[in-house]
C-alpha cells in the first residue's frame, strides 16, 4: 500500500488507475482505526477496482471544547491495518494541504436543516466541518463511490444530501455498524471509557432495542422518548437526545408512519466521552 501527503501525488495515482479503467472506491476517516474502519475497507473492496482511505483530523468539526488535541493519532498503526486488509492507497494530507488558507478562512459547505438538527444542534458548526472535508476529498480523488458507516447515521445523510443537491458524481453507500458483543457500536471514542464506563456503555444499545420494541408495539413516540431519556439517566448518562425520526431526512414522523420508514436515535455522555448510536426499524 503506497502513503500519500499531497494532493498532487493523490491525483497522479488516481490518473493512473482511470487509464487503466478502474473504478475507484473511498473511504474517509479520521484515524486510529477499528474493527469498524475496516468493515468499510472491505465494502468497498467488493465494489471497486481499487479502494482509498483517508485519514485526517479535521479540526473545523471539532467544537471549541471537543476534542480534537488529543483525539488519538495512531498513523504507522493505522498504516499497518490498512494494508494488511487490502487498501491501495493511503491518502493522509497535513492540514495546510486542505486548508491552504487556514481553516478559519476555508469556504463552507452547509446542509441546511438536516446539518442543524440533533447533533447538528448539540454541535453547533459540526455538520459544516463535516461536509465541506468530505466536498474536499470528493473533489480530489473524484471516487465513483464512497463508503461511510451506518453508526453514523445522520453523518451519512448529511453527505447523501450533499452530494445530491450539489449534483456529485460520486455513489454514496452505508456499511452496517459493527458491534461488540454486548451490542456496544465500535467507535474510537471507547478507548477514553474507564472499564466500569465500558460496561454501562452497553445501555445505550439496548435503550435503543427498547424504543424499536415499544413503538412496534404501538406505543406514543413522545412517551418512548421520555422513557429512553429516563433510562439512560439512570444508567449514569447525560443524554443529549433519545429520539424517533424518520429515516431518510431526521424530521418528527407522522403518528401513521410506516414503521420500515424510521429509525431511533441516541447521543449521551458517559463522563466526558460522547457518544452516538442509531437502530433503523428496518433491521427488525
Amino acid at each position: 500500500m503506497q502513503t500519500v501527503q499531497e494532493p498532487a501525488s493523490l491525483r497522479a495515482v488516481i490518473r493512473g488507475w482511470r487509464a487503466e479503467g478502474k473504478t475507484v472506491g473511498l473511504v474517509p476517516t479520521m484515524g486510529n482505526l477499528h474493527a469498524g474502519h475496516y468493515s468499510l475497507i472491505r465494502h468497498a473492496r467488493t465494489r471497486a477496482d481499487r479502494v482509498v482511505a483517508s485519514i485526517f483530523v479535521n479540526p473545523t468539526q471539532f467544537g471549541p471544547n471537543e476534542d480534537f488535541a488529543s483525539y488519538p493519532r495512531t498513523l504507522v498503526q493505522d498504516q499497518a491495518g490498512l494494508a494488511e486488509e487490502g487498501c491501495d492507497l493511503l491518502f493522509a494530507p497535513e492540514a495546510s494541504a486542505l486548508y491552504p488558507l487556514g481553516a478559519e478562512r476555508a469556504v463552507k459547505v452547509h446542509v441546511p436543516r438536516l446539518g442543524e438538527i440533533l447533533d447538528g444542534a448539540s454541535r453547533p458548526g459540526h455538520f459544516d466541518g463535516v461536509a465541506t472535508i468530505v466536498c474536499k476529498l470528493f473533489n480530489l480523488v473524484q471516487p465513483d463511490l464512497a463508503v461511510f458507516g451506518q453508526k453514523d447515521y445522520q453523518q451519512l445523510r448529511v453527505i447523501e444530501r450533499m452530494v445530491a443537491d450539489l449534483g456529485l458524481a460520486v455513489k454514496v453507500m452505508g456499511a452496517p455498524t459493527v458491534r461488540a458483543a454486548d451490542g456496544l457500536a465500535l467507535s474510537s471514542r471507547n478507548q477514553y471509557l474507564d472499564a466500569d464506563q465500558r460496561v454501562v456503555a452497553a445501555e445505550i444499545s439496548a435503550t435503543l432495542q427498547q424504543m424499536r420494541s415499544l413503538i412496534v408495539e404501538g406505543h406514543r413516540r413522545e412517551a418512548v422518548e421520555q422513557a429512553a431519556m429516563a433510562r439512560l439517566g439512570r444508567a449514569g448518562f447525560e443524554p443529549d437526545y433519545a429520539v424517533v425520526r424518520r429515516a431518510d431526512d431526521l424530521e418528527i414522523p407522522a403518528p401513521d408512519a410506516v414503521l420500515e420508514g424510521l429509525v431511533a436515535l441516541v447521543a449521551a455522555r458517559l463522563g466526558g466521552t460522547r457518544l452516538i448510536d442509531n437502530l433503523p426499524f428496518q433491521a427488525s
